[in-house]
């Protein structure tokens, strides 16, 4: 009995421990929304020992319009002597409800007092339908709502007006700037049209606000205004000097109430006691002082703001023959969609190709963030040891006001011998043969009438050469063939190989080697694509892969589904402290995949 005891509160203990290592992200959203609508979601976290903090891919339905935004905050009680603290640190984002529907926001992963932890998923419900216009429409808040005037009352420039400002007047050449137009009324206006036009000297991007206007009341020179933020721009200098902004005149329509009108007479014989006024609101025009920036230093990639940069490799020990795929990320705030590529020095003996580029930013009131990714695809030819020095990255700090060069981190990669044999071409003591000497010695003289047209040399040599045309027919006809049974067999031996590479992972997952377990899951996911779909590793990306497996018959489901155990497989990969759980949630997501695709394909033979 004693020992039960023991087990039960071990195996209490043990729970607790996991229920309070997923309570330390808490998370506050609302359950139902209503469609247009922005609302607030929140982590909290009740330390400020937090790093890498990843919030859960929020579904494109429920739009990021900013954030996260970090607030931390700290308390101290004195009770009988005795003092005690506690901190906490939220991350906070505004979300717009774009469609109605149901949506979950998968779970949030950081790290806390050294240990990974992640908060739980939520669900938002949107109910309601969107408005539909060629123009956004004003949100109908009735309590903010002014008193209706009378039809034929002047509508002056102190009743409706839009306010121009800029964060920054003074500007170096490319750093972002946030410009917003406001609207302030005391009337009943209904509609508004404006665009922005193109501005010369500015690259120039619009942050996407709701279709549907709230306003709120602001208190200007004694009076209460309606006011909603219109539209904002993030604008990144390209000249040098004073740039002008130009006035914008936006089209409004303002209702008005029609006194002169009998509400009877408007309800029974289709009369409207109200009209709608159209009214020209001209926005200011702004000047931005543009400096130039301090002479650039060698290497200057052109960012200008606030960036990192980080790097990772594949594998460190290879074959000869073999790809390595080297991702350099450079992230933070600016100019990161007009920065120059990184640029990478790879050892002599290794074949370069084009890298793939990624973009992962996103715009926001801040300006524009996230990561920009770039993978660099390289073959090392021969066996040995080679560093890849470290990736270099020159910016402009406004921050600082100075030039900053940041790096990432040196890779060592040893070299194996490859199975193939390479062989090397030396062109160092080729000769221009263009031109040949004059041939010397004994020639032969032959008749005038000693032709080869006709002769029996001419008729062996046309049947030696339509003979010739048989056979390459046949040979190359036998190879077609040959190469379609090499497309069946490949696409045979795909569930096999996988199957013994997912076997060996399942022996690895009761092991501490989280890295070799996850590298095997992504081998056996790579590779069964590979010989199902017939293309070499280095040439498939997530889009060819889907365009592939649904020309094959494969449901977008299933497609999803394989994308999905790819994805989940690399987070868990590269997620430090990773817990035991996840190991087995990744083979099942392998595994099923796999599985249904089999299944799919076998359907269709």
């Amino acid at each position: 009995m004693t020992r039960r005891l023991k087990y039960i509160l071990l195996v209490a203990c043990l729970l607790w421990g996991v229920v309070v290592g997923r309570a330390q992200i808490s998370v506050s959203v609302p359950t139902h929304v209503a469609t247009g609508e922005n609302f607030r979601l929140a982590y909290t976290i009740k330390t400020q020992d937090v790093s890498d903090f990843r919030a859960g891919n929020i579904p494109d339905e429920l739009e990021v319009l900013a954030g996260p935004y970090t607030s931390r905050q700290s308390s101290y009680q004195m009770v009988n002597g005795h003092t005690s603290s506690s901190s906490s640190i939220t991350f906070t984002y505004t979300l717009y409800a774009a469609k109605p529907g149901s949506y979950v926001i998968p779970a949030a992963h950081a790290r806390v007092n050294g240990k990974m932890v992640s908060s739980r998923a939520v669900k938002v419900t949107v109910t309601g339908s969107a408005s539909r216009g060629s123009s956004p429409k004003m949100h109908e808040d009735r309590s903010n709502a002014p008193s209706m005037q009378t039809a034929g009352t002047h509508i002056s420039a102190n009743d409706l007006f839009i306010k121009v400002t800029a964060n920054k007047h003074r500007v170096h050449e490319q750093e972002p700037v946030l410009l917003t137009y406001k609207v302030y009324t005391l009337v009943d206006l209904t509609q508004l049209e404006g665009k922005m036009p193109d501005l010369t000297g500015f690259h120039t991007q619009e942050i996407p606000l709701p279709q549907q206007k709230s306003f709120h009341v602001e208190r200007i020179n004694g009076k209460s205004y309606r006011a909603v933020t219109w539209s904002q721009y993030v604008m990144y200098p390209q000249m040098t000097g004073k740039l002008k902004i130009p006035s914008i005149t936006f089209k409004g329509i303002v209702v008005q109430q029609n006194r002169a009108v009998d509400p009877f007479e408007a309800f029974f014989n289709g009369g409207s006691g109200y009209v709608e006024v159209k009214r020209n609101i001209v926005a200011p025009a702004l000047s931005i002082q543009v400096d130039p920036l301090p002479k650039k230093p060698a290497g200057f990639s052109g960012g200008v703001g606030r960036f990192n940069i980080s790097a990772q490799i594949n594998q460190a020990e290879v074959k000869a023959g073999s790809p390595i795929t080297l991702r350099v990320v450079v992230g933070g705030t600016g100019n990161l969609k007009l920065i120059k590529q990184p640029v990478v020095i790879f050892p002599k003996d290794f074949d370069k190709y084009d890298p793939k580029i990624t973009d992962k930013t996103k715009l926001t009131s801040t300006g524009l963030g996230g990561n920009m990714i770039y993978d660099f695809l390289v073959v090392p030819r021969n066996q040995g040891q080679y560093t890849i020095p470290a990736v270099e990255f020159t910016y402009y700090d406004t921050d600082a006001n100075a030039y900053k060069t940041i790096k990432t981190q040196a890779f060592n990669v040893t070299v194996a011998k490859g199975d193939g044999k390479t062989s090397a071409e030396s062109f160092d003591n080729m000769k221009d043969n263009d031109i040949h000497n004059i041939m010397k010695g004994d020639s032969t003289q032959y008749g005038t009438r000693d032709f080869f047209y006709g002769s029996v040399r001419y008729w062996l040599t046309l049947s030696g050469l339509l003979l010739m045309f048989f056979v390459l027919l046949f040979v190359f006809r036998k190879r077609a063939i040959d190469n379609a049974n090499v497309v069946k067999m490949r696409g045979k031996k795909a569930n096999s190989i996988a199957r013994k590479r997912l076997k060996k992972a399942s022996r690895l997952m009761f092991t501490n080697d989280s890295a070799a377990f996850y590298d095997e899951v992504l081998r056996a996911l790579w590779g069964y694509v590979s010989y199902k779909l017939n293309m070499p590793v280095e040439q498939l990306t997530r889009e060819n892969i889907a365009s592939k497996l649904e020309q094959h018959g494969v449901d977008d489901l299933t497609v999803t589904r394989f994308i999905s155990a790819l994805d989940e497989c690399e987070f868990e990969r590269y997620a430090p402290g990773d817990p035991k759980g996840n190991k087995e949630k990744t083979f099942n997501y392998a595994m099923t995949a796999i599985t249904e695709i089999e299944n799919v394909m076998k359907k269709r033979k």
